[in-house]
């Protein structure tokens, strides 16, 4: 039996009423990188706010390396390792690259609201900082304005803030959306280096990405589990084309 890390029962989610998630059964297994796809107001963000609690579920459960999940704080899940991008990507524009990454890096010394240490603290991180910064490539941009970055890079200093809280399960929220070709590539690569001995599960239309990327797919329609499977499998499911492109092949088939 594969080593699950995260599942998901019957995981629902309603709106005064509507059903922005029913009954999703998720098996994400370590190491692998699972893509969440579906056409807009499938579930996906709704997924992702459940499995991070930044909503509660109305019935359901979630289950992180055997644990119980379901009523944990969006804390207690980060400090389990379960980190969504965004969470702490919002990248502060008039601070330096490295400045962004160690102060990731300092939350996990407790330090982050005891303002009269954090120089001080802040400059013992430099070398984990770097190192980091080697791993998403911006190295040498490392005293660089955070506003002066190209976006393709802005995303990358988010997925190496992400990496400073040390994720076990990383999630990815549309990782390559609004680049252009060049930097899809680069965020491939990059996406594909930090998930050796992480697992990840990302949300992503770019169906190139998923293809080259992804051990396994979801896919969501209206809330609920169309299809799974790898890639090779729910492309060619009728009721996939037809849900998440109308009649038209040719985006799935990217």
């Amino acid at each position: 039996m594969q080593d699950v890390i995260l599942e998901t029962k019957r995981l629902c989610r309603e709106f005064r009423g509507f059903a922005a998630l029913s009954d999703v059964d998720l098996t994400i297994q370590r190491g692998h990188i699972h893509a969440l796809i579906g056409p807009n107001g499938a579930g996906k963000t709704t997924c992702f706010n459940l499995l991070t609690k930044f909503l509660p579920p109305t019935s359901g459960q979630i289950m992180f390396n055997g644990a119980d999940i379901t009523a944990d704080s969006p804390a207690t899940i980060a400090n389990r390792g379960v980190i969504r991008s965004f969470q702490i990507s919002a990248v502060f524009p008039h601070m330096t690259v490295l400045d962004n990454v160690r102060i990731g890096l300092q939350s996990k010394l407790g330090t982050s609201f005891h303002f009269w240490k954090s120089v001080s603290s802040l400059n013992s991180l430099n070398e984990q900082a770097m190192a980091l910064l080697e791993q998403v490539d911006l190295a040498g941009l490392a005293s660089m304005q955070t506003r002066n970055l190209p976006y393709g890079r802005k995303r990358a200093l988010e997925i190496a803030t992400t990496l400073a809280m040390n994720p076990e399960l990383m999630l990815l929220d549309e990782p390559t959306q609004g680049m252009g070709h060049e930097d899809v590539s680069r965020i491939i690569e990059l996406i594909r280096k930090v998930a050796v001995g992480r697992t990840i599960l990302m949300v992503e239309h770019n169906m190139s990405v998923v293809s080259g990327l992804c051990d396994q797919i979801t896919v969501l329609q209206r809330g609920r589990v169309l299809a799974e499977g790898s890639y090779a499998d729910v492309s060619r499911n009728t009721a996939v084309i037809e849900a998440y492109m109308g009649t038209d092949e040719t985006e799935m088939h990217a």
